[in-house]
């Protein structure tokens, strides 16, 4: 058998004469011999088909040579077997005749699995030479002239990605299937080898399934999706006996890709890679928390070895290992969330992200990250970034700390030298000469900060920055960042750290969960799966209520008058929106952008906006608007 390696393991047999057949009488002599032993055929036979001697094996049967020496070599490349061994077991002699009993162990190569059967076959004496009386029946109990052996293997759907409703994150999408009819192809090799020249499978791979499979069912070969089709097409159109058809699945589209990830199918390359066995129906994680969930996801196929007629209609299963079903995964994001910053977020001409969580839990509700061509992309959960004037919601908690009185008059300059650094904000002469600290705060003035810097220390400003949870040791299923600080030596870096231009680094989803702080009063860990829930840190709750209530108020009058007024789309009956701006230029390298931000929180919504913007006096603060504006009431 080609491409199988086969061995037999010889058993001494147990002969048992039988007393109705007892021996043969041998006149002359007086005395009466036995019949010759039937083991040394039994041995002979079984060890010729183990090791592929198949003409030799035929040989020792009742049957027309050829027949019998391609049935043997046939039976078990019908399954693609990887290899089988054969046992010799019980032999029952009587007379001219015996029945001998075998044990096969077929290895299907699929994940290991094993079919063990006890087979027999009978013998017949003429002379003194035992030939096995031949059938099908001999490789396998059952098996009859014109039937072949075939694997059905069903994989079993994958289970869906579910929003904190229960609902598919997934949303139906165009699929084309490719297969095959084995029974119709004039030449399977010919077809399999086109196809993995298209896929860049395996074509003995594919020839495997497609040798294995019942003859007259549709036999699924790959799923692809559109663009993967149309690269593939042209080659795929010279592919003989293929059957390509568009269906839909809930497979390669979701609402919330950040979160979900992608998923690829059998002719992923990440499968190559990872040397797993092509098996029709396969699908793989590539990111996210498809890829964090496979196993969950995906669950066990079903396999079954059947008997199947000349029509490749099932006669009779064989064997049967019942898979299991994936389990779904359910998320903590709601549905609707996602959708308002998808919204905002769709056609834009900069790079954005969105992230949105649950003030008071932690739960992630929303993550939607848009690229713009010829721009770098925004991560929304594990980007490292300034966060520029956004980050004086910190400062302001550590100013607060110190007993600082929010009605102190600061001046906004154009600019402030601290610790041997400038600090620069655009002129804003209509604050006048001593406006009080709210109206710096509402107009995320940078030059007022850098001085009030002076009355910190880089203690106090890490204890405002673990307070809002940045560095915390919470994981995610996926990548994500945690946020940091590195403890700021002299007051240019007190200052710089002050206004979110020094060694501060964050991610949007860090800044949604510090204006949930606000919003709650307490920092949470953040949280995206429920079921099976995400292991998580206790809530903290660093700060006395006047200062969060300070930070409401001072957040509050950044929407209502100040630098945030394009957010401030609250209307009669409905929740305000509080937030923070802040705009820094982008590492070096970044070909001028500048990081705009929009931090704040809608109700129990709390949110982060962040565009790559060209201009520094672009903000974020239209797009936090139009998010606030899609969120429902008491979302």
């Amino acid at each position: 058998m080609s491409g199988i390696r086969s061995r037999i393991t010889t058993v001494r047999a147990v002969a048992v004469v039988g007393a109705a057949g007892i021996v043969a009488a041998i006149i002359g002599g007086g005395g009466i011999s036995p019949a010759p032993s039937v083991e040394p055929t039994v041995q002979a036979f079984l060890l010729a088909w183990a090791n592929g001697q198949y003409n030799k094996a035929a040989s020792m049967t009742t049957g027309a040579p050829a027949t019998v020496a391609r049935s043997l070599s046939a039976v078990y490349q019908q399954l693609n077997a990887a290899d089988d061994s054969l046992r010799m077991g019980q032999i029952i002699q009587r007379g001219n005749s015996a029945t001998a009993y075998f044990y096969a162990s077929v290895d299907l190569g699929r994940d290991g699995l094993p079919w063990n059967y006890r087979g027999q076959f009978d013998l017949h004496r003429t002379g003194s030479t035992w030939r096995v009386s031949w059938s099908p029946s001999v490789i396998v109990p059952g098996l009859r002239s014109g039937q072949r052996l075939a694997v059905l293997t069903t994989m079993p759907g994958r289970a869906p990605l579910l929003d904190a409703t229960r609902k598919p994150l997934a949303q139906p999408s165009e699929v084309y299937v490719v297969g095959v009819r084995p029974g119709r192809l004039a030449d399977p090799a010919a077809t399999a080898a086109a196809l993995a020249r298209a896929t860049r499978l395996e074509a003995d791979e594919i020839l495997g399934q497609i040798t294995a499979a019942p003859a007259a069912q549709f036999l699924e070969l790959a799923r692809l999706q559109p663009s993967a089709y149309r690269r593939m097409s042209p080659a795929l159109a010279r592919v003989p006996g293929l059957i390509i058809t568009r269906t839909t699945m809930r497979l390669f589209s979701s609402i919330a890709p950040v979160v979900t990830g992608s998923v690829g199918t059998e002719t992923a390359s990440v499968l190559r890679a990872n040397g797993v066995p092509y098996q029709p129906g396969t699908t793989v994680g590539i990111s996210g928390l498809q890829q964090a969930f496979q196993h969950t996801l995906t669950g066990t196929p079903t396999t079954e070895i059947v008997i199947a007629g000349q029509n490749g209609r099932l006669v009779r299963v064989l064997r049967r290992w019942s898979g299991h079903p994936g389990t779904a995964v359910r998320t903590t994001i709601e549905s609707s969330v996602q959708r308002a910053a998808d919204d905002v977020l769709a056609g834009l001409p900069s790079s954005a992200a969105i992230v949105a969580v649950q003030g008071g839990t932690g739960k992630i509700l929303a993550a939607a990250a848009h690229q713009a061509p010829g721009l770098p992309a925004v991560q929304p959960l594990d980007g490292r970034y300034q966060p520029g004037q956004a980050f004086t919601i910190i400062s302001t908690a550590a100013l607060l700390a110190t007993g600082f009185n929010v009605r102190t008059q600061i001046p906004c300059r154009s600019t402030n030298p601290v610790g041997g650094e400038v600090f620069s904000n655009d002129p804003e002469p209509h604050l006048g000469p001593q406006p009080p600290f709210t109206t710096d705060f509402a107009h995320a003035c940078s030059t007022a900060f850098a001085g009030l810097s002076l009355q910190l220390d880089s203690k106090g400003l890490a204890a405002a920055a673990d307070g809002f949870g940045i560095g915390a040791d919470w994981r995610l299923p996926l990548a994500s960042f945690t946020g940091s600080m590195q403890a700021p030596a002299g007051y240019a870096q007190i200052a710089a750290d002050t206004v979110g231009a020094g060694d501060v680094r964050v991610s949007p989803l860090d800044m949604a969960l510090a204006a949930g702080l606000v919003e709650s009063g307490s920092w949470y860990p953040p949280s995206l799966v429920t079921s099976p829930p995400d292991p998580g840190l206790k809530p903290l709750a660093p700060f006395g209520t006047d200062i969060v209530s300070t930070l409401r108020s001072l957040m509050r009058a950044t929407v209502a008058s100040g630098a945030g007024a394009a957010a401030n789309v609250a209307a009669s009956g409905k929740a305000a929106v509080y937030g923070q701006v802040g705009s820094v230029p982008l590492d070096s390298g970044r070909g001028g952008l500048h990081a705009s931000w929009f931090v704040g929180f809608r109700g129990n919504v709390a949110f982060a906006v962040l565009i790559f913007a060209a201009s520094p006096d672009a903000t974020a603060a239209p797009l936090a608007g139009q998010f606030a504006r899609g969120l429902t009431a008491g979302s």
